[in-house]
């Protein structure tokens, strides 16, 4: 793969990412949860309750990591639950985690890219992302692919960190953020860089109003926004509007309000 605009290393994102994650994959839950004080948990399911008015049959977790959100889904009973990573480190304490937690649902989790979905046209009723889509080498692409495999009518649910509004709380939560959270993380992983990299891709990350315009690009609308927690973290949903086509193209300029979560919510303009 070729490397990323401005990599001095020749190594492209995606490998870079998929050996940091490897490296940190035996920690990642236990700092995951006590760096977030388990507000990621809480986010997760604020995520899946936005699949509860049409829970799919069929749910992608791209980006599954260590599968939180996959098994998280399983309240959902969809019949099949797909999670797929770069990191097969990371699959590996998933598959150990989520062996018993299946039920009548078929748990699988695969090694694979965003970029090139293994998965032929319209076969999942619903694709999610629990933070990774910022770790994608092209995000525009990884929506596309999330945009092919969703039959039509089905749901993309993506929840991944930002940057909350300027104020005191912004500024505890920043010092936070860049100054403890990556010297606490690298001390414990043993891998500092793994959580400086952190806060850089946030701060990298296109949120808010232009993520939505990558999703409308990508085809996706009823596209909507929530932030949570003070807008540390956002949850975004897009459909795919059911019609003929499903290629890309351009999305109808349609806007929908996301359901309850008890969070601020911002529809597409």
């Amino acid at each position: 793969m070729a490397a990323s605009a401005g990599d001095p290393s020749g190594v492209g994102k995606k490998a870079r990412v998929t050996r940091m994650f490897d490296s940190i994959a035996g920690s990642y839950d236990f700092l995951n949860h006590l760096l977030s004080f388990n507000m990621d948990r809480v986010w997760r399911r604020k995520a899946i309750g936005l699949l509860r008015e049409n829970p799919p049959v069929r749910l992608l977790d791209v980006a599954t990591g260590t599968g939180d959100f996959a098994c998280a889904a399983l309240r959902l009973a969809p019949e099949e639950i797909v999670g797929l990573d770069v990191s097969e480190a990371m699959l590996a304490v998933a598959r150990r985690k989520c062996r018993r937690k299946g039920g009548p649902t078929r748990l699988e989790f695969i090694t694979g890219d965003a970029a090139e979905l293994p998965f032929g046209d319209r076969s999942f009723d619903a694709v999610a992302c629990a933070f990774g889509i910022r770790n994608f080498e092209d995000p525009r692409r990884g929506l596309g692919e999330f945009f092919r495999v969703l039959k039509s009518g089905g749901r993309t649910v993506i929840l991944e960190f930002s940057k909350p509004s300027p104020g005191f709380f912004s500024v505890l939560y920043r010092f936070y953020f860049h100054r403890l959270l990556p010297a606490f993380g690298g001390l414990v992983s043993r891998d500092r860089q793994a959580y400086a990299y952190l806060p850089a891709s946030v701060e990298r990350f296109p949120e808010g109003e232009a993520f939505l315009e990558l999703m409308r690009g990508q085809g996706f609308s009823c596209c909507s926004l929530r932030r949570l927690t003070g807008g540390i973290a956002t949850v975004y949903t897009g459909e795919k509007s059911p019609g003929p086509a499903d290629g890309r193209g351009q999305p109808p300029a349609e806007t929908a309000s996301m359901p309850g979560t008890g969070e601020e919510g911002i529809p597409a303009q």
